[in-house]
């Protein structure tokens, strides 16, 4: 289970100057500010370029970090799933620019000692802005490579002093079918849901992102405030988060229940585990040219390559049964 070293790329090819901005401005502007990802127009701002960025050798090793090269910002932004806002690839880019983001505030409920409502500048004060370079796996067997920013999850979970009843972490999408035209279509039993069991949302891998190669989250790839985490497939990774709720037993996911002979709970990335329609052996990254979408078809690792860090969570589990 233990992923394979990656090779060395130049410093030179792992971002596009062009999309990639100021890194220490933005990071110092996040700190001094949570609602950087909130405020109206910031999307739109335009820092200039920036030097490149180096990777530590122990980010590398806690895997909060990959030296591949990264999917260009136009393919990030432009090439999503988000059904709210329609199935194609491109609908969301297009039609996203309809959701308000500000005000934004998360209701947190459940196995909690501290529930409440709670605005998203509060949910992430005083948190410590951190960039994570992952990889991003989706079910339907293509892949990127993003930048985010963001916080810890577990970080920000620990706020509200879950107990010991606590086994497992519920997220909830904005359903609002004024700003989401996606919605009018019953693709899946609306509002979006996602849920981790306890320790994968205390994983320190485990993401709340605000922002993507150091600005903020476009509403098309969840603004303002979605999940990521790496070693699952990307559906895991809900996006428009507007509730969180700790719950003793597992919770319903809007894939699982739609169609629970393909879309598991647990959803772990495992070439050994193909879906029922297709293979997850290889998959396509998108690897960022004007002209080609994808690159060349390359082997799926388990758990995505971060078996390193997240296997042992899952000793002594069958990972066929929860696919």
């Amino acid at each position: 289970m233990r992923p394979p070293r990656l090779p060395r790329i130049p410093a030179s090819e792992i971002t596009d100057e062009a999309v990639y901005r100021d890194r220490r401005r933005v990071l110092a502007a996040f700190a001094a500010s949570p609602l950087l990802a909130t405020l109206p127009g910031c999307a739109e701002a335009e820092p200039p370029p920036a030097p490149k960025v180096a990777i530590s050798a122990a980010d590398a090793r806690a895997g909060f970090r990959t030296d591949e090269p990264l999917t260009r910002y136009e393919d990030v932004t432009t090439y999503n799933n988000f059904y709210e806002f329609g199935t194609d690839k491109g609908d969301p880019s297009r039609a996203a620019k309809t959701l308000r983001t500000s005000p934004w505030s998360v209701t947190v409920d459940g196995e909690c000692a501290r529930p409440g409502r709670i605005a998203l500048d509060d949910l992430l004060r005083g948190l410590a802005p951190q960039e994570r370079i992952y990889r991003l796996r989706c079910v339907e067997g293509w892949s990127m490579v993003v930048p985010w920013l963001g916080a810890p999850l577990g970080e920000v979970l620990r706020r509200f002093e879950p107990t010991s009843k606590a086994k497992f972490v519920a997220f909830t999408t904005l359903a609002d079918p004024r700003q989401m035209p996606g919605m009018r279509y019953r693709s899946i039993d609306w509002p979006y849901k996602e849920g981790l069991r306890i320790d994968e949302a205390m994983h320190p891998l485990t993401l709340l992102a605000t922002g993507l190669y150091g600005k903020p989250l476009p509403q098309q790839n969840g603004a303002p405030l979605r999940l990521v985490v790496p070693w699952k497939y990307g559906f895991k990774s809900i996006k428009s988060i507007v509730a969180i709720r700790f719950s003793e037993r597992m919770p319903e996911t809007a894939w699982h229940e739609l169609q629970p002979s393909e879309y598991g709970f647990f959803s772990n990335v495992n070439p050994a585990v193909d879906h029922p329609r297709w293979s997850q052996k290889t998959e396509r990254r998108i690897a960022g040219t004007k002209s080609k979408l994808f690159a060349e078809r390359i082997p799926t690792r388990p758990f995505n390559g971060y078996a390193e860090q997240v296997a042992p969570m899952y000793a002594g589990m069958d990972l066929r049964k929860w696919y």
